[in-house]
């Protein structure tokens, strides 16, 4: 039924979830495993008072370890897992990676990190949602 799997992580306790479903699913359909972490850019701001390269590198580091987290995740489950760190519009970027790796299916937790965020900048997971051209599924 899959071939492959997606899964998109921002460190949230939804995401975590979503991460032991891939994982799950995966393995049961003996697929590959694939896991992204996007770096928001719509965030990024320039002040005198923060350094804008520490901000991306702090980014950048928080995204490797969620998907070092996934990769010990997927490696104890014996699940073939690939991962990568993507800059830009989060939906965008889950979508890209999900046609470049062919996925069969994307999974995704039901709300990210921030709620606040999420209302000003539109909800990822809708957006993944309504726009995929192969299965979402939402956990919680």
């Amino acid at each position: 039924m899959y071939d492959s799997v997606l899964v998109a992580t921002d460190g949230s306790e939804a995401a975590a979830t979503a991460v032991e479903h891939a994982i799950a699913l995966a393995d049961r359909f003996d697929a590959p495993l694939y896991g992204i972490a996007v770096i928001d850019e719509r965030t990024a701001y320039d002040t005198g008072i923060v350094d804008p390269d520490e901000v991306r590198q702090h980014l950048e580091e928080r995204a490797a370890a969620r998907l070092a987290a996934l990769e010990s995740a997927a490696t104890a489950a014996d699940v073939a897992v690939e991962t990568a760190v993507r800059s830009g519009v989060p939906h965008e970027e889950i979508l890209e990676y999900a046609a470049e790796r062919e996925a069969s299916a994307i999974v995704l937790g039901s709300r990210g990190r921030s709620s606040f965020k999420g209302a000003l900048l539109g909800s990822t997971v809708d957006r993944v949602v309504r726009i995929a051209d192969r299965p979402v599924l939402v956990v919680g």
